[in-house]
């Protein structure tokens, strides 16, 4: 007879492995507009995890916008875009983007993971060094591997460390280009790449800087333009990685620079050429936000004030909020059993907040993630600072 065996029982011995050591993950569902309160799994919570910063992914212009567009030019675009997927309305968000950047040029991927993926590998190879802060997000660790260069990582904004790896990469002359790549607010810790020194590190030693701005496009900066505007950095730093589905309420990632770098990255970015183009819809949606970020400069401002508000409640309730300067506002628990457990006291108080836990962030440094949204409201923000002081006390960690 033959021999029964399961060639995946990995899978469940793994799976029992995760939930032993509190890393098992699953999916819960949302069953309302994503919005700063929303219905989860039948009951209506406060949302305070949600990269939907400016409100964008359920305003009515912006919901009207993706209807017209699928409309009028379908639901799919049939094809990538060096095929025959590339349309009239892809051009029209590309020079939006790009005027709002403050850039010559910018080019669409279909999303700011695969924008990361694509751009990292095009410009770096084996025969190249890519100097990356540890904290970076996972898809820029992930292009940095796909590159095949050779990655030296520093750690978090440690610039005499940087410098440091500069200088023997310099001096060994092995490397053709040195690509310095960072996030510019950090996903986890919410705190702000000093991009100015990193700009005069990167001239010093024959660099280039390459700088994502997720998190930061329509926050900060004037009129919401990100961290590289906040500096005055538009004219040199050379490459921006951004995204359409944090703050303009869409889905999508694009990359800004100069036209010599986008025609380049037609011919060379695989992410881009083997992917279908952005539907319509999805093209106009981002278009309509924009345009109400751009008519309405206090959308970034009252992301701000109300990230301000929510810091210095946790703060003074004890929470280490680290060195959080924007939007995203961690509250470190240490412990992954007990991060779970004031996840789930806080969902029961009504609070959606979730619990972050290894690989995301380094053992010993799980945290409650919050983020907040320009249409949180005061008393939206009181309301989770008393679920906060509740569920602290239950534990007996403030």
């Amino acid at each position: 007879m033959p021999v029964e065996c399961n060639p995946f029982a990995f899978l469940s011995r793994h799976l029992e492995v995760l939930k032993g050591k509190n890393l098992y993950r699953h999916l819960r569902t949302v069953e309302s507009a994503q919005d700063s309160w929303v219905t989860l799994e039948g009951r209506k919570v406060l949302n305070l995890c949600s990269n939907n910063y400016l409100g964008m992914a359920s305003h009515p212009d912006v919901k009207e916008a993706a209807v017209q567009g699928t409309r009028e030019w379908g639901c799919g675009t049939g094809a990538s875009r060096l095929i025959c997927g590339n349309f009239s309305f892809h051009r029209v968000l590309e020079r939006r983007l790009a005027a709002f950047k403050g850039t010559e040029a910018a080019l669409l991927y279909s999303s700011g993971y695969t924008a990361n993926l694509g751009v990292i590998s095009a410009l770096a190879g084996s025969e190249d060094c890519i100097f990356s802060d540890e904290l970076n997000h996972a898809s820029i660790i992930d292009g940095c591997r796909l590159s095949q260069a050779r990655v030296l990582v520093f750690p978090h904004n440690d610039l005499e460390a940087l410098e440091d790896k500069l200088r023997r990469a310099s001096r060994s002359g092995r490397a053709r280009w040195k690509l310095i790549v960072v996030d510019g607010v950090f996903s986890m810790d919410g705190d702000i790449a000093p991009l100015p020194e990193l700009v005069n590190l990167a001239a010093k030693y024959e660099s280039f800087l390459m700088v994502d701005e997720a998190h930061a496009t329509g926050v900060l900066g004037p009129g919401g333009r990100g961290v590289v505007a906040l500096f005055g950095l538009e004219k040199v730093v050379p490459v921006g990685i951004s995204t359409l589905s944090k703050s303009l309420g869409s889905l999508g990632g694009f990359v800004t620079g100069s036209q010599e770098l986008v025609e380049f990255l037609i011919n060379t970015s695989r992410s881009f050429i083997f992917t279908t183009a952005l539907p319509a819809g999805v093209v106009a949606s981002a278009l309509a936000a924009l345009d109400l970020l751009e008519a309405d400069p206090s959308l970034p401002l009252k992301v701000q004030e109300n990230a301000r508000y929510l810091r210095d409640g946790l703060n003074r309730l004890g929470y280490n909020t680290l060195n959080s300067q924007t939007q995203i506002i961690p509250a470190v628990i240490g412990d992954t059993a007990l991060t779970l457990q004031m996840s789930h006291l806080l969902l029961n108080e009504g609070v959606l907040a979730a619990a972050i836990r290894p690989p995301t962030v380094s053992k010993g440094t799980c945290r409650i993630r919050t983020a907040v949204m320009a249409t949180h409201t005061r008393q939206d923000l009181d309301f989770a600072l008393g679920a906060f002081e509740e569920a602290g006390r239950r534990l007996a960690i403030i």
